[in-house]
């Protein structure tokens, strides 16, 4: 079976980084869950509420991919690298149901994408070379500010809107899923202080992204 050289694995994290940045590049494995739902009318107003929290919830999964993508770069063990790439499969599931659900809502990602795909894949590379138990504790500690947006989105979202709702509910399942799995793995429970500071940054990546 033929090694990587560093050129193969670039080469392989750039094809991610595109299919990341540029909507409808994936496809899910699982069907979306909005599928189920019937469409239901909503106001104006509300489609373009709905629609920016859509958006920040999609940047999140682009996030997602790039800090993924940085840990499983440099990863020391294994089995920690294969934690790595499989949540990021998942992820990509979530990042089709955003990318769909706007286009229902017509309405666009954000701009800002490709710099905070930037910042995610470093801060996802220098938390692995710091250690692996850190890298994961990292996972565990971001999913956990992912899931208190997606309870709050969950609050703002009108009950007559199924179709996003299904969507961020299977989200949350997934997100709570990944972090539970992050610790079992090895990973660090991160002070509360760091979270404090993560959860500042979360806040400037929300405020940028429900309108750009």
């Amino acid at each position: 079976m033929r090694r990587h050289t560093p050129i193969d694995k670039a080469i392989a994290s750039f094809d991610k980084a595109l299919k990341t940045l540029v909507p409808f590049s994936n496809q899910s494995h699982q069907p979306n869950p909005a599928d189920r739902c019937s469409s239901e009318e909503i106001s104006p107003e509300q489609s373009k509420h709905i629609a920016g929290l859509m958006r920040i919830n999609h940047t999140g999964e682009v996030c997602a991919q790039a800090l993924y993508q940085g840990q499983a770069a440099t990863a020391r063990l294994k089995d920690v690298r294969a934690t790595m790439e499989q949540a990021a499969d998942e992820e990509i599931d979530h990042l089709v149901w955003c990318e769909e659900r706007l286009k229902q809502l017509n309405a666009k990602t954000s701009l800002l994408n490709p710099a905070f795909y930037g910042l995610s894949f470093t801060i996802g590379a220098v938390a692995g070379l710091i250690g692996d138990k850190y890298s994961l504790g990292f996972v565990a500690a971001t999913e956990e500010q992912v899931c208190k947006h997606l309870q709050s989105h969950l609050q703002q979202i009108p009950e007559s809107d199924q179709k996003s709702r299904a969507i961020l509910l299977q989200m949350l399942e997934d997100e709570e899923k990944h972090a539970t799995v992050a610790l079992q793995s090895g990973g660090v429970d991160y002070p509360v202080q760091v979270k404090q500071c993560m959860s500042l940054i979360a806040r400037v990546m929300t405020k940028t992204t429900y309108r750009i």
